[in-house]
């Protein structure tokens, strides 16, 4: 795919105030400092679409970016930042559930990981919701370009090993790096070939 337009639309605190039209929506989510705002700018090939920041937690609107006026790019909150208030964390995580459970143009959520880490309770426990809730998503590794490319497969496939626990077959999964380019023709080819199965 080649993105020849990307515009950002509107931001909202509610599902329900989001576009009104039809067109398919490809959400983004992830812990916060996951790398999500740089992989949103590397896929749209713009420098400050979303905007990046060295504070973790900027995010906490629901972001619409319409792609070539045939999608939406959806750049949701990311969740568990530690420092806000609880309060807040509850806010935002309502904001999040509602859209992903009641958003019907969401086509997909990409959920990304730091390549870097473990897998951490929070992301785990997120992943389950998504099944327990029958949400499609796909997990995407970030910052591989952190790693060596033994130590980057040992991460993913400890990852695999533990969604095999409780899950019979695997989201698809994407490997990017933000610095390098890495995963962002195979990231918008999948979004295209989605895309196609819906016309």
């Amino acid at each position: 795919m080649v993105i020849h337009d990307a515009q950002f639309i509107v931001s909202n605190i509610d599902y329900r105030q989001c576009p009104q039209d039809d067109k398919p929506e490809y959400a983004f989510i992830g812990r916060s400092n996951v790398g999500k705002s740089s992989l949103i700018n590397l896929l749209t090939n713009r420098k400050s679409l979303a905007m990046t920041s060295s504070t973790p937690g900027k995010t906490l609107l629901i972001n619409h970016f319409l792609i070539n006026n045939e999608w939406y790019l959806v750049d949701l909150p990311g969740y568990g930042y530690a420092r806000r208030g609880k309060k807040e964390r509850d806010r935002l995580k309502k904001r999040i559930e509602e859209y992903v459970l009641c958003r019907t143009q969401m086509t997909l959520l990409f959920v990304l990981v730091d390549s870097r880490h473990e897998p951490q309770k929070i992301d785990l426990a997120f992943i389950e919701w998504l099944g327990e809730n029958g949400i499609p998503f796909a997990l995407v590794f970030t910052k591989s370009d952190k790693l060596s490319a033994t130590k980057l497969q040992h991460q993913i496939e400890q990852y695999k090993q533990t969604l095999y626990e409780s899950w019979e077959e695997l989201p698809p999964i994407f490997v990017t790096s933000s610095a390098k380019g890495t995963g962002r023709d195979e990231l918008l080819d999948y979004i295209e070939q989605i895309n196609r199965s819906l016309k």
